[in-house]
């Protein structure tokens, strides 16, 4: 029996979320969302259950509204590294959800990482 995309998506993100789990050690998770036309990401603690932090490609300040690209995503990504800093945070989980990891999910993390975030 074939899977559907779906199905398979939503393998994957339960598998990435568990192995994330069972490794927390007290970091903070960043989370990102890709849909067909946004990218957005969150800075999330898991014991208190807020968001610390989010960027997101729909911002008007980051001046890239509405555009679903690697060049979106690297804004993004550096957009949520300086917002973590400023709330304190150098280290997290990077949680890409369902998504593959290249192309804009890449991007996003490449230059969260470039921007100061460990993971």
């Amino acid at each position: 029996m074939a899977n559907s995309k779906r199905d398979l998506f939503l393998k994957r993100r339960l598998r990435v979320r568990n192995k994330l789990r069972k490794m927390n050690a007290g970091r903070l998770r960043l989370s990102v969302h890709r849909s067909n036309k946004n990218i957005s990401v969150q800075l999330i603690d898991d014991v208190a259950g807020k968001t610390l932090a989010a960027a997101s490609t729909l911002e008007k300040a980051l001046g890239v509204v509405g555009k679903n690209n690697i060049e979106a995503a690297t804004k993004v990504g550096t957009a949520i590294a300086e917002r973590a800093k400023k709330a304190g945070v150098e280290e997290v989980y990077f949680d890409r959800g369902g998504f593959l990891f290249h192309g804009k999910v890449k991007a996003l993390a490449d230059a969260a990482r470039e921007g100061g975030l460990k993971f």
